[in-house]
């Protein structure tokens, strides 16, 4: 994921046009020689949201350790079987894909750019064939060459394999592998025709419609090559074949990751990350209030997840201009909303549903994030931020957002369910911000008689387990799921697929979590992902977001934006617009 400051819309059209996305804000790595105001109170000409549109505190300087901390586990360090978009960003220190985006703030970094292949796809006529070369003398950590094999053993073993379930299954959608199961099962890589290797140095995409944004596609890790001999399965998270500046000296899952340098790196093959730190170490488990408390004491220097401080921690900032100084907060690529499952009574009933999107209390549900601070009240599933948002509202709760409790009432009755009911809310207890979002929602509810209790469930196995399992949802009777979502790139598709593509439901690591299944819904992504006039294309996201939000299972609260702080000690800091947060592949540490 999926997670930029104001975006001027209409740049953001022109740029996918040209087969870009865009943001505003300058490119490059301007800025000053300072860092921001922080913990030190030292005297800086760094000021809020700078590093948004610059790197604030650049420099070249080696050394150090950069720390890290995250209130939970990760769902995978595997790049292959992961799903997190603070796991897309920090992966890249040890994991390159095919293609990657340019380092850079604003319009710059959504430029796609060759990172183990030499250039950009090459589609053929009929779209439906896509072919990359990759770069030669590329090393793994342990000295051997990178072949194209292993890009294909990669992908067949995170999109065709049972074990994995945390990442997307894009290429298991979209290739033609007749059938395939997956390496696991069928340990003769040849039996997969979805992509053809015709030498060390080619890798062959066989598509079996065409797909307009293929290169997007091969941007994300699962692309990031992987040795048939050094896979482990669900293991392999502990110790991956590292291509990037750093590889894993050691890793205890859900404690403790620690990275080194990778001296088989090539710098001159890749030109958007940095090797300046010594050693980047990773706390998880961590107390999300304590981590802020350590980024202000200057004890961590990043919060992992990139979602922002919390509450208490952002009064504090936003009272002290020095502290401000030390932030950015830019809007993200992300929707914080809920799902209400259609196959969970009585959810069932669309009348139920809207009678949910009547009642809350929008001002309520937004308060957690920060208020306005933390994001722009939502009314559809894209982001004014996404390339083919358009603004609607079939839901109006209220001229003050605060909910429309005569509607609500309305619908209940037409939902043969005139006082209220009973539902569950199932909640990430491990994130403070959602939980309140929860309690804001039950209390919202409560006013028109639907009596809903707080499940709270942990956010490393959220998807794999609990919300993203649909029998455990059917089972426990959860009808409503606090969640979030950012494009997996910048276009109507990145943002929509796997949250409303009846086909990409899972046994588990489901994110369509409504269980919606409409076939309008899947026919209008294939015809707009096939479709190569991208200002027609942009028109059909436009459609499917106001199809999806007809069936009211989804309640957007807030168009994301967070508090980001960059402690004093903290070098070459900027947003990434790809993911919404600092490129962590940039960082350095002043000693």
């Amino acid at each position: 994921m999926r997670k930029t400051k104001a975006l001027a819309l209409a740049a953001l059209g022109t740029a996918l046009t040209m087969g870009l996305a865009a943001c505003g804000g300058s490119a490059g790595g301007g800025g000053n020689n300072n860092t921001g105001t922080g913990n030190t109170g030292a005297a800086s000409t760094a000021k809020h949201n700078d590093g948004y549109t610059k790197v604030v505190n650049p420099s070249d300087a080696k050394g150090g350790t950069l720390k890290f901390a995250y209130s939970d586990e990760p769902d995978s360090m595997d790049p292959g079987n992961t799903y997190y978009a603070w796991n897309w960003n920090f992966s890249r220190l040890y994991a390159r894909p095919l293609l990657t985006y340019t380092a850079a703030p604003g319009e710059e970094g959504l430029k796609l750019v060759p990172d183990l292949a030499e250039g950009l796809g090459e589609a053929s006529e009929d779209g439906k064939t896509w072919t990359y070369k990759l770069k030669k003398g590329i090393k793994y950590d342990d000295g051997t060459e990178v072949k194209a094999a292993d890009v294909k053993y990669a992908i067949a073993r995170s999109n065709f394999s049972a074990e994995l379930t945390d990442g997307p299954k894009y290429f298991a959608e979209y290739l033609d592998a007749e059938g395939y199961e997956g390496p696991y099962k069928d340990k003769d890589l040849a039996n997969f025709k979805g992509i053809e290797t015709p030498d060390d140095y080619t890798i062959v995409f066989k598509l079996k419609a065409p797909f307009s944004e293929f290169d997007f596609l091969v941007a994300n890790p699962q692309s990031a090559p992987v040795p048939q001999a050094k896979d482990t399965g669900l293991e392999y998270e502990k110790a991956v074949a590292s291509t990037g500046p750093y590889k894993m000296e050691s890793y205890e899952v859900g404690k403790q990751l620690n990275l080194v340098k990778n001296e088989n790196w090539d710098p001159a093959t890749d030109t958007t990350r940095k090797q300046l730190p010594d050693r980047i170490e990773v706390q998880f488990k961590q107390n999300a209030e304590d981590i802020d408390q350590r980024l202000l004491a200057g004890q961590v220097h990043a919060d992992l997840g990139g979602t922002g401080v919390q509450p208490a921690a952002r009064a504090k900032i936003v009272a002290d201009p020095k502290l401000k100084d030390s932030t950015d907060n830019p809007y993200t690529p992300f929707n914080r909303y809920a799902m209400m499952s259609t196959k969970v009574a009585p959810f069932d009933n669309i009348d139920c549903r809207k009678a949910v999107q009547y009642a809350t209390d929008q001002v309520a549900t937004q308060a957690p994030w920060g208020g306005p601070l933390g994001g722009d009240i939502g009314s559809t599933l894209m982001t004014p931020t996404t390339v083919g948002y358009q603004q609607f509202d079939l839901f109006p709760n209220g001229a003050d957002n605060k909910g429309d409790a005569a509607k609500a009432k309305e619908s209940l009755s037409a939902c043969g369910q005139p006082n209220g009911f009973e539902t569950n809310i199932a909640v990430r207890g491990d994130r403070p911000k959602e939980v309140q979002v929860a309690e804001a929602l039950q209390a919202s509810l409560d006013k028109v008689g639907i009596k809903a209790t707080i499940k709270k469930y942990p956010s490393g196995d959220w998807s794999a387990q609990y919300a993203g399992r649909p029998d455990f949802v059917h089972k426990n009777k959860l009808g409503i799921m606090i969640a979030g979502w950012g494009a997996d790139w910048p276009s109507g598709f990145g943002f929509l697929s796997q949250i409303v593509d009846g086909r990409f439901i899972k046994d588990s690591g489901n994110y369509n979590m409504m269980e919606l299944n409409d076939q309008a819904v899947n026919d209008l992504l294939d015809k707009g992902i096939q479709t190569t006039d991208a200002a027609e294309r942009n028109k059909i996201w436009g459609e499917v977001d106001k199809k999806v939000m007809e069936s009211a299972a989804f309640l957007p609260f807030v168009y994301e934006k967070t508090l980001l702080f960059r402690p004093s000690s903290l070098t070459n800091v900027y947003v990434h617009p790809a993911y919404g947060m600092y490129d962590y592949t940039w960082l350095g540490v002043q000693q």
